[in-house]
C-alpha cells in the first residue's frame, strides 16, 4: 500500500538533533520504489543516512555490509515478507541488536502480535503521519544508544541504578538477578505460573490521523501513566509498552489471577474517570478491551551484552491477547479466560474488600483465533 506522507517544518529540528541524525545510517525495506522514494526524502531532510533495498534478500545482504542504526522495514513484501527479514535479522549475532520498525498496512492484534514475537521495536500502520514516524525513527535510535550505553558501563552509582531500572523493572531483576545487575546474563530464565493481562486502546489509528504527534505522545502517557499505577497497585509489573498497547505480568504465588482481575477493573474505573475529565487528554472517549489468561510462562533475558531485553513468553501471552481481541466482539471491557475464573474459587481473599466487588459472567465457548482448542470466556464486571 502507497504511504501517506503529511507535510511537516524541517525548522522545527534544532541544530543538535540535525548533528546527531547525520551519524545514523538508516536502511529502508519495500518493494513498492515510490514508497522508498517518499521515505529516502523525508529522512534526508533530516539529515539521516539511508539506503533502500527493494526486497527482504536484499535487505540481508546490505544490513550485512554495513550495519545499519535502524531499519525501516514492511511487511507485505513477496518471497520473503518482513516477519521473517526480522526473524532472520535476530538470529545473527552481529545485527540481533539492531532497532527494527515494522511498517505495515496490517492492522490487526494476531500481525502486532507476530512483530512482538520477532522482537520488533515497534509497529506503524499505513497510512501514517510523517512527524508521528520522524517523532518514533529519533526515540528509538536514541533509545538504543541510552542501552547500549547503559548495559556496556554497567553503572553503579544509584543515579544509574535509577535509569536502568526505567527500561528494566524491578520485578524482572529481582527473579533473574536477585543478587546485583551484573548477575544478568543472556539466556537467563525461570518458569513460573503467572497471570498476563493484554490491555489495547480502541481506535487508536483514528485519533492519531485526527491530532499531530505531540499531541499523542501527551496524551498516550498519560494514558499509560495511569494504567500502570492500576498495574502496580494490585502487584503487576508491565512487560512491554506496544504503542497504544500493555502486556502486564503478574505472578504473586496464589494470587496472581486475583491481582489481574483487581487490575483491570482498576483500569476500566481509571478510564472512565479520564474520559470524565476528557480536557486532560484532548480526547471526548477512551474504549480500551483487557484480556486476562493464566498459565505457565518463561520470564527471562533475551539479546546480546550491549542490547538485552526482558520478555515473557508463553502460550497464556498469545491467550491474552486473543481475548482482548474477543472484546470488540463481545462488546464488553474485560474477557478472563476459565483458567484464570476457575482459580476464584481455591482463594478466600478479603485483601481487597470492596475493591474487588465483581461477578464473572459465561460468555461463551469459542476456538481463540489461530488456537487448536476451545476454552469457556467469561464477561468480567463490577458488582454494583
Amino acid at each position: 500500500m502507497p504511504l501517506k506522507i503529511a507535510s511537516m517544518d524541517a525548522c522545527t529540528l534544532d541544530s543538535m538533533t540535525s548533528m546527531l541524525n547525520q551519524q545514523s545510517y538508516i536502511l529502508l525495506v519495500d518493494d513498492d520504489p515510490n514508497n522508498l522514494l517518499l521515505l529516502e526524502s523525508l529522512l534526508r531532510l533530516q539529515e539521516y543516512q539511508t539506503q533502500s533495498a527493494a526486497s527482504g534478500l536484499e535487505a540481508l545482504n546490505l544490513a550485512q555490509s554495513s550495519k545499519p542504526d535502524l531499519i525501516l522495514l514492511d511487511v507485505m513484501m513477496p518471497d520473503m515478507n518482513g516477519f521473517e527479514v526480522c526473524n532472520s535479522l535476530r538470529q545473527q549475532e552481529d545485527l540481533k541488536t539492531v532497532p527494527i520498525i515494522l511498517l505495515t498496512a496490517l492492522d490487526d492484534d494476531e500481525s502486532r502480535m507476530q512483530g512482538i514475537e520477532m522482537m520488533a521495536d515497534d509497529y506503524i500502520t499505513k497510512p501514517f503521519n510523517s512527524q508521528l514516524l520522524l517523532a518514533k525513527v529519533k526515540n528509538i535510535l536514541h533509545l538504543s544508544q541510552m542501552r547500549t550505553q547503559t548495559i556496556e558501563t554497567q553503572a553503579e552509582t544509584e543515579g544509574s541504578s535509577e535509569k536502568f531500572n526505567s527500561f528494566v523493572p524491578t520485578q524482572f531483576l529481582e527473579r533473574i538477578a536477585p543478587n546485583n545487575i551484573e548477575s544478568i546474563n543472556l539466556g537467563e530464565k525461570i518458569e513460573a505460573e503467572v497471570s498476563i493481562l493484554y490491555c489495547d486502546i480502541r481506535r487508536f489509528t483514528a485519533i492519531t490521523e485526527s491530532q499531530d504527534s505531540s499531541q499523542t505522545f501527551e496524551w498516550l502517557n498519560y494514558f499509560i501513566s495511569q494504567m500502570s499505577s492500576c498495574i502496580n497497585r494490585y502487584h503487576g509489573f508491565i512487560d512491554k509498552y506496544l504503542g497504544d498497547a500493555i502486556l502486564a505480568i503478574f505472578d504473586r504465588k496464589d494470587l496472581h489471577f486475583l491481582d489481574a482481575i483487581a487490575a483491570a477493573l482498576a483500569m476500566q474505573n481509571s478510564t472512565t474517570e479520564m474520559n470524565f475529565h476528557s480536557e486532560c487528554i484532548d480526547l471526548k472517549t477512551i474504549k480500551m478491551g483487557i484480556g486476562i489468561d493464566t498459565g505457565i510462562a518463561a520470564i527471562g533475558v533475551l539479546g546480546t551484552a550491549s542490547r538485552m531485553e526482558t520478555t515473557v513468553i508463553g502460550d497464556v501471552v498469545n491467550t491474552a491477547s486473543r481475548l482482548e481481541e474477543l472484546t470488540k466482539v463481545y462488546n464488553c471491557d474485560i474477557i478472563a479466560s476459565e483458567s484464570t475464573v476457575s482459580r476464584l474459587s481455591q482463594v478466600n481473599s478479603t485483601e481487597y474488600q470492596d475493591d474487588l466487588t465483581f461477578i464473572p459472567c459465561l460468555l461463551d465457548r469459542v476456538t481463540p483465533r489461530n488456537k487448536q482448542k476451545a476454552i469457556n470466556i467469561y464477561k468480567i464486571i463490577r458488582n454494583q
